[in-house]
């Protein structure tokens, strides 16, 4: 038999996915900074009552709403190298499969995209809570960018980041540690490497390429390409390239 505990926390969850996705829907017609629990209640999503059974302020909302958008986009990358690892891509074609997972994503999900890559929400600092959720976009290019480093297939730079390192400790650890010279900059290389990523998404689901790019999909490819030089890194985009 299944506890009366049992059921009431499969109620819970659901009311709290129904509440997330009133939310969301919310999102994209007010943005992130409309979001309150009163305007969830009065979306015509749970009631007031219900809607503060699981979710006692809007900061607590908006973590939940957060950490999910982090997972689930982080979740595509992930499924999106393991099917290129499983058919044995390169390590610029593993980059080239979970950038296009991640565009995918954020064109699939734009008020969620805007959530976490937008203009900060008013008001609202995220707790530590998030922190594992956000890091696994950042680990899934380490994760590549290692893999080609053990392949041999980056190639060195030119130019090395002068002085000491730029890096947090945490940063460090993600990697697995600096590796020798001269990819002893490498971490970042890939920083700056992520970080464009990000700002090139930005720029396409915000529509700030539309009057200047006539084939948005495919420059988008090409910036990962450009990008993906400054790690020493091949990404092909013809079957020309090895």
């Amino acid at each position: 038999m299944v506890s009366s505990e049992a059921h009431v926390g499969d109620d819970k969850s659901e009311l709290s996915e129904a509440v997330k996705a009133a939310a969301r829907q919310l999102m994209l017609r007010a943005g992130a900074g409309g979001l309150s629990l009163e305007a969830v209640a009065r979306s015509g999503g749970p009631g007031a009552g219900e809607v503060g059974t699981v979710f006692g302020t809007r900061d607590e909302l908006l973590t939940a709403l957060i950490t999910d958008a982090y997972n689930a986009s982080g979740s595509a990358m992930e499924r999106a190298d393991q099917a290129a690892v499983d058919a044995g891509a390169s390590a610029g074609a593993r980059l080239l499969a979970v950038t296009r997972a991640l565009r995918q994503w954020s064109f699939d999900n734009p008020a969620e995209f805007t959530l976490i890559y937008g203009s900060p929400v008013p008001d609202y600092h995220a707790p530590q809570d998030t922190v594992p959720a956000a890091s696994r976009t950042p680990a899934v290019l380490a994760a590549i960018v290692r893999s080609a480093l053990a392949a041999g297939e980056l190639a060195a730079p030119r130019r090395a980041v002068p002085g000491p390192p730029l890096l947090l400790p945490e940063a460090v650890e993600m990697f697995g540690g600096v590796p020798e010279a001269p990819f002893s900059d490498i971490i970042e290389r890939g920083i700056v490497l992520w970080s464009s990523l990000i700002g090139l998404l930005v720029f396409q689901v915000f529509s700030r390429t539309h009057d200047s790019v006539r084939d948005e999909s495919a420059f988008f490819d090409y910036a990962v390409a450009v990008a993906a030089e400054s790690i020493g890194l091949t990404v092909p985009l013809s079957e020309n390239d090895d």
